[in-house]
């Protein structure tokens, strides 16, 4: 059974930083690009990130700039390093695995999701 588990959200003010990872089970994804999606209340899900299995990476716009993915393949894990946060970078962080077409900035391109994990930013 195949799991993403994300962690790293809280509570921070603007300009902080913070740290999600996402940590894959189940199988192994060194060789698929992982994405970041994220979704604020009332809003759809949107791309934010992703990295492919040779390390290159793409940003919305964003979040280009402040932003940063990488991957650990031996770990099965993902990362977003998050940087200069802003109150608009609130919203519920997804970790997403298992693509199926190359459309990677696509929500619906994801076979497998984490349960996601809460991002707030105060001013």
């Amino acid at each position: 059974q195949v799991q993403l588990v994300e962690s790293g959200g809280g509570l921070v003010q603007a300009g902080e930083s913070l740290r999600l990872s996402c940590a894959a089970s189940g199988r192994s994804f060194s060789r698929d690009a992982m994405a970041w999606f994220r979704q604020a209340p009332g809003k759809e899900r949107v791309f934010v990130s992703t990295i492919w299995s040779v390390g290159s990476t793409y940003y919305a716009d964003s979040v280009k700039g402040r932003f940063t993915i990488s991957r650990d393949n031996a770990k099965n894990t993902v990362y977003l390093q998050m940087n200069s946060l802003k109150p608009e970078d609130t919203a519920v962080y997804y970790c997403a695995a298992g693509s199926t077409t190359l459309i990677l900035t696509m929500a619906t391109t994801y076979s497998y999701w984490g349960q996601g994990t809460q991002v707030t930013v105060s001013t």
